[in-house]
């Protein structure tokens, strides 16, 4: 198989690993891969064999999405942290095994390790999988979750705390000598990673958030700021924000949008996908839509974009190629990106346009649609001339 592939590039793009479990098709939003539900005809990873499991498993499967996505172009994988998920250090450690250069972005929430022991555990696995590890840093958006994780700590605490750990995850791993630090969360004396694990590379980091308190921390630290996608003026206006207060702190900012995209050789194709998936959903999934928990910013700067009472999915467009019902199909962002494989790359491109330097892509069922979107879609992206594409390269 030949495939356009870009080898060189100043824009990132990241694929996202399904940890929860994924469905076979946003035509009928109903979880069928992985065993994180009770097994039934038609299920993948496992499946049913004569009414048995077929020992196949889920960890397996993240296993073809993370080299689908290797071999499609991504540079690497998001993999998230919830509740109901897998944890994502053990994930990321167990795939590096499974792939030659993929990168894994570990969903993580400071404060529920110790930041020494954290930065010790990253150095390993950067030992381990030759420095292919990198952060997408969350503080938590409150609320039941939160509370999951036996975390009261409150919106802006949270982003002190974050604040505090990452000045100590990177003060021990590339300090000039034993670290102290005498903080309101933490308190360190003479810590410090032996020389085999601080000759590693320190991980990217990612950072995501919308409050002030968010952008406070990561002009502080953050490599890259990460937002889900929002209408195009609101997500100029966020990445003007965050590079004001990072240029002020002497330091330089990236930015990157996570987004889901729905992306067809026809712009009608997609649009019947996105009208199926949402004519099957049920009142209590809708209801659901409407409600939203925590004190997470970002959430409700999203729910701020849809009408309150959607009864068709038209309802949810909210500019040419844009739905903000995503989540009715799938948890996460609401705003997503849905059109013909030229459309779905203009999108791209007008988002680099604004200051996007690289993106967390996702598209269900992820397996498939890591190929179709790394094969279809991001060859057409030209990047404002950023994207340096390398000719046809033979896989597999």
């Amino acid at each position: 198989m030949t495939h356009a592939s870009s080898t060189a590039q100043t824009i990132d793009f990241f694929w996202r690993l399904p940890t929860h479990g994924d469905i076979s098709t946003v035509r009928r939003p109903q979880s069928t891969r992985g065993d994180w539900w009770p097994l039934r005809d038609g299920n993948q990873a496992p499946g049913l064999l004569h009414g048995e499991p077929d020992g196949s498993s889920y960890i397996d499967h993240l296993a073809q999405i993370a080299k689908a996505a290797e071999i499609s172009g991504f540079q690497g994988g998001l993999i998230p942290s919830f509740p109901m998920t897998d944890d994502p250090w053990v994930i990321a450690a167990h795939l590096a095994r499974e792939t030659k250069t993929f990168r894994f972005m570990l969903a993580f929430q400071p404060g529920f390790l110790n930041p020494v022991e954290a930065a010790r555990m990253s150095a390993t696995l950067q030992r381990v999988s030759g420095d292919r590890m990198l952060f997408n840093i969350i503080t938590g958006g409150g609320g039941p979750a939160q509370l999951w994780w036996g975390d009261r700590f409150s919106h802006d605490d949270r982003y002190g705390r974050t604040t505090e750990f990452l000045d100590i995850f990177k003060g021990v791993w590339k300090g000039d000598g034993p670290f102290d630090y005498d903080g309101r969360f933490y308190q360190v004396e003479q810590g410090r990673l032996p020389q085999a694990l601080a000759a590693t590379g320190l991980p990217e980091i990612y950072f995501s958030g919308s409050s002030d308190a968010a952008l406070a921390s990561a002009s502080k630290h953050a490599d890259f700021y990460l937002s889900w996608l929002e209408p195009f003026d609101q997500v100029a206006e966020k990445f003007a924000r965050v590079k004001a207060r990072t240029a002020a702190l002497g330091r330089r900012i990236r930015c990157a949008i996570r987004v889901d995209i729905i992306a067809r050789p026809t712009e009608e194709e997609a649009w019947a996908d996105v009208k199926a998936g949402f004519e099957s959903l049920g009142p209590e999934r809708r209801d659901a839509f409407r409600q939203s928990g925590g004190d997470s910013v970002g959430v409700s700067r999203q729910a701020g974009y849809r009408p309150a009472d959607a009864q068709r999915y038209e309802d949810l467009i909210i500019a040419p190629n844009l739905w903000a019902g995503f989540s009715l199909l799938r948890g996460g962002p609401a705003i997503g990106i849905v059109g013909s494989y030229e459309q779905a790359a203009q999108k791209l491109d007008e988002l680099i346009g604004l200051g996007a330097d690289g993106f967390i892509l996702a598209g269900t069922p992820h397996l498939e649609e890591a190929y179709r979107i790394g094969e279809e879609v991001l060859p057409l992206v030209t990047g404002k001339g950023r994207i340096e594409r390398a000719g046809l390269r033979a896989v597999g």
